[in-house]
């Protein structure tokens, strides 16, 4: 409705993941790392955790969509689903009928296929969003479909996402084989308020706007603290707001109108606690600044020691970048020497 009067060719405020819209955050170019990590690897688990709306799904379906073509992938959205229930979507996502069979039949099929799948020098990949609903029974189902091996490389690599509740669950004791496993983990937050007003412009630009800034500073900032930087409730009153500027004929929005926006939709969305820090906040303060640990000691030079771990951060992804880049390269080399093999080996015979 409001697309042509802003000059927009698509809405870009939409809540339906698209990989189209992706933006970036620090933590999510991290996140993604540790994916594009992961599938160098060929081997064990990532995990990824979020809030709700933080852009767990919207980067899975980012990676699915730059997959090379000697990856077969599947995803799942888990339900509640048992051990055997879970074998059974796994093999059903990858095109194998379950109809009528046993577990014990299900699994040999699966083994075929990823066997099958091995000899035409390719691989599998799940990538299982919503991880944290999957019982602690079905997730050890899970590790012990990546047992399957052949010439000692594993046939099956999965990513887990999840909402908070994954971490505790994979922290429980009897986990233990599991995290063995885990090959890299990260955590999303919400976006500060330089990410989150880069997010908003970004979409925008995506999405074909060409005018001048739409939003004041104080605008910027009145959508941040009510959005709480989460992506996606950042998408919900950005839509709001730009429907409200197309019948109300608002070229620029200042911090009046997204005020008028929030006050309707306060009860159809959320009001944030802003009694409570955000989840990207290492400290917690006090009226007049001071700054504590969780357990109230007073820490002096606070801003010192953060700055300190931002860059010991930076320096962390830097080096993680390298070594995907690195491992990228030595693989693409793996599989000429393989290609040449398998060439040499056939004109043998």
């Amino acid at each position: 409705m409001y697309e042509s009067y802003y000059g927009l060719n698509s809405k870009p405020f939409q809540l339906t993941p698209d990989p189209a819209f992706f933006y970036a955050s620090k933590l999510h170019k991290r996140a993604m790392s540790y994916l594009q990590y992961g599938l160098s690897q060929a081997e064990g688990f990532i995990v990824i955790t979020g809030d709700i709306g933080t852009g767990k799904t919207t980067i899975a379906n980012s990676l699915l969509d730059s997959l090379e073509e000697d990856i077969f992938a599947a995803q799942i959205v888990t339900p509640k689903l048992s051990p055997d229930e879970i074998v059974k979507m796994v093999a059903s996502k990858f095109d194998i009928d379950v109809a009528g069979k046993s577990k014990t039949e299900i699994l040999e099929d699966l083994e075929r296929f990823l066997n099958k799948l091995s000899e035409q020098g390719k691989r599998a990949l799940l990538l299982v969003d919503e991880a944290q609903n999957l019982p602690l029974e079905t997730i050890e189902e899970l590790r012990m479909l990546s047992n399957f091996q052949k010439a000692g490389k594993p046939l099956l690599q999965s990513f887990l996402l999840g909402q908070d509740e994954l971490q505790p669950i994979l922290r429980a004791p009897n986990m233990e084989q599991f995290r063995q496993r885990i090959v890299a983990s990260c955590h999303l937050a919400p976006l500060n308020a330089e990410e989150a007003r880069e997010y908003i412009e970004f979409r925008l630009n995506h999405a074909g706007y060409e005018g001048d800034g739409l939003f004041s500073d104080e605008a910027f900032a009145a959508i941040h603290n009510f959005s709480r930087g989460v992506p996606r409730r950042m998408n919900t009153l950005m839509d709001r707001i730009l429907l409200y500027g197309f019948l109300e004929e608002v070229k620029h929005f200042e911090e009046e109108q997204v005020a008028i926006v929030i006050e309707e939709v306060k009860s159809e969305m959320f009001v944030p606690d802003n009694a409570m820090p955000g989840r990207d906040e290492t400290f917690a303060a006090d009226s007049g600044g001071t700054r504590f640990t969780a357990r109230g000691t007073e820490i002096h030079e606070a801003q010192y020691y953060k700055d300190m771990l931002n860059e010991l951060v930076d320096a962390l992804d830097d080096a993680l970048k390298h070594k995907i880049k690195l491992t990228q390269y030595i693989d693409k080399i793996l599989k000429k020497k393989y290609q040449a093999y398998v060439r040499l080996k056939g004109d043998d015979e």
